[in-house]
């Protein structure tokens, strides 16, 4: 190493130094207490030299056994390394074609749930013809006992389909449709339809939902609270049920009522806490200031 030798060229001279002045030839008589002792200086000055040269070496071995032991150590990681991100590769891979296999299930159920759909409106269709065909073939013909298209009698019924309940499913479908194709007037009317004829059905929950979000976004924030109270309180269960308690919240705030739409907010996240619903309403208090953890206390 270049230490060592540099520590060497500096030694030498005075090694060289000091055999000079022990093998010189002694004059005789000439020799003094102040050679003996500058003698022995220089013996005692080799011994330390050699002392030292001697912790050197030692020390240096030392540091080269651990820097090989470093680049083994190196080499080893490097190796490790390398193989953990093949390994994560493979996995990576075989994760992705689950990934696209899970996805063209996915589609392929999709366009099974279509189809079914599809022919289950053919079928309600179908019903639904073969309804009025039966009330049409159960009407007595007009006139009869009676003038012309009179009535049979005083006190003849009125016409069947005058009270008659419109189909549930057809009907909260169609308000689906109008809803969302912005047809707010004409949705309110169907959903307000199955509300009223259907009232302890599941579905009247959700067109009573939707009423509320009619009426949300057209900035009746009252009446969409009523809405949404009326979901809350008479259909808890329902699927919508969080969504009413976020929507009213906001509606709340909307209306400059703080404290009962913060209010509101936090009984969602005591209530619904791992709902997307809960994560909009941690949302909008952190964007008001007010700090939420995971479940609102």
């Amino acid at each position: 190493m270049n230490i060592p030798r540099t520590f060497r060229n500096r030694v030498l001279p005075i090694v060289l130094v000091a055999g000079l002045v022990n093998f010189a030839p002694a004059r005789a008589h000439a020799v003094s207490k102040e050679i003996v002792e500058l003698q022995t200086q220089v013996q005692q000055l080799l011994d330390m030299v050699q002392r030292l040269q001697s912790t050197m070496d030692t020390r240096f071995g030392v540091i080269q056994h651990l820097v090989e032991q470093t680049a083994d150590s190196t080499n080893r990681m490097s190796t490790a390394v390398n193989d953990l991100q093949q390994k994560i590769a493979a996995q990576n891979e075989a994760i992705s074609g689950k990934i696209d296999s899970s996805t063209g299930s996915v589609q392929s159920l999709s366009d099974s749930v279509d189809e079914l759909k599809a022919r289950l409106s053919k079928l309600q269709d179908s019903v639904n013809s073969l309804q009025t065909q039966m009330q049409n073939l159960q009407a007595p013909p007009p006139g009869q006992n009676g003038a012309p298209g009179a009535p049979n009698g005083p006190g003849a019924a009125s016409s069947p389909s005058a009270n008659q309940a419109p189909p549930l499913q057809e009907t909260y479908q169609a308000g689906i449709r109008d809803f969302n194709g912005a047809k707010y007037n004409v949705a309110q009317g169907e959903f307000q339809d199955v509300v009223q004829y259907y009232p302890n059905d599941d579905l009247a929950g959700q067109a009573q939902f939707y009423l509320g979000e009619i009426a949300y976004r057209q900035q009746n924030y009252a009446d969409a609270i009523k809405s949404y109270n009326t979901v809350l309180e008479n259909f808890p269960n329902s699927s919508r049920a969080a969504a009413a308690q976020l929507h009213k919240g906001l509606a709340l705030l909307a209306q400059n009522r703080r404290s009962s739409g913060v209010e509101e907010l936090r009984t969602l996240i005591r209530k619904h806490p791992q709902t997307p619903e809960a994560a909009q309403a941690r949302s909008k208090l952190n964007g008001m200031g007010i700090r939420i953890t995971a479940s609102a206390r």
